[in-house]
């Protein structure tokens, strides 16, 4: 009888981690799901997460999500692209103004161009959410690596947006290289929904 209450505890602590991990697992579907969705259709603006540029280049991630937010937008899905991201301690350029260099480049008018800042998805998404509802966007493309996808999405609609998945088609991270990558969004979804998303700095984000 002494340890009867000793056994409880565990079998209470065994059930809610068994339950925790159901609960990621099921998250992570969702994850990989979601990164097989794409939905492209007429809405208010194309989103660009932020990626790592180097020097004023974007780096191949980014120039994947750049160039799917491009062919968005030369078939007319939307007329404005929201290109997001900061800059890292020491860096002179922006990711988001990186993106924007590289889309006038090729064809978009600084005009349908918006940058907005963040170091991670949240402050991305934050930061954009008051320029798109000042143009009154209600419909949003994420374009982002297919990974990535369902926490952009998940995080773009707790600001009020109505988003859908158009992930790039051309990431650098492919294979049984975006398992790591896969795993650490299964968590971050799972994590986000109980304790929200702007408490998962640790990610730091792809």
């Amino acid at each position: 009888m002494l340890f009867a209450p000793i056994r409880l505890v565990l079998k209470v602590i065994s059930l809610l981690l068994l339950a925790l991990v159901v609960y990621l697992g099921v998250s992570l579907v969702q994850v990989w799901l979601t990164s097989r969705a794409y939905d492209p259709h007429p809405a208010g603006a194309i989103m660009v997460m932020g990626a790592a540029e180097d020097d004023g280049v974007p780096t191949n991630d980014l120039q994947a999500r750049l160039n799917e937010a491009l062919l968005l937008f030369q078939h007319k899905d939307a007329h404005l692209i929201v290109v997001t991201g900061g800059k890292e301690k020491g860096d002179v350029y922006t990711e988001s103004g990186v993106g924007a260099t590289y889309l006038e480049k090729r064809g978009v008018p600084l005009a349908d161009i918006v940058e907005a800042g963040g170091n991670n998805t949240y402050e991305n998404v934050a930061d954009a959410a008051p320029l798109l509802k000042a143009r009154k966007v209600v419909t949003v493309l994420v374009t982002t690596d297919p990974f990535h996808e369902d926490r952009s999405m998940a995080i773009v609609s707790s600001f009020g947006f109505s988003p859908s998945p158009t992930p790039t088609r051309t990431s650098p991270i492919k294979g049984w290289s975006t398992v790591p990558y896969f795993l650490k969004e299964g968590v971050g979804v799972g994590l986000g929904r109980i304790v929200g998303f702007n408490h998962l700095e640790w990610l730091h984000d792809a």
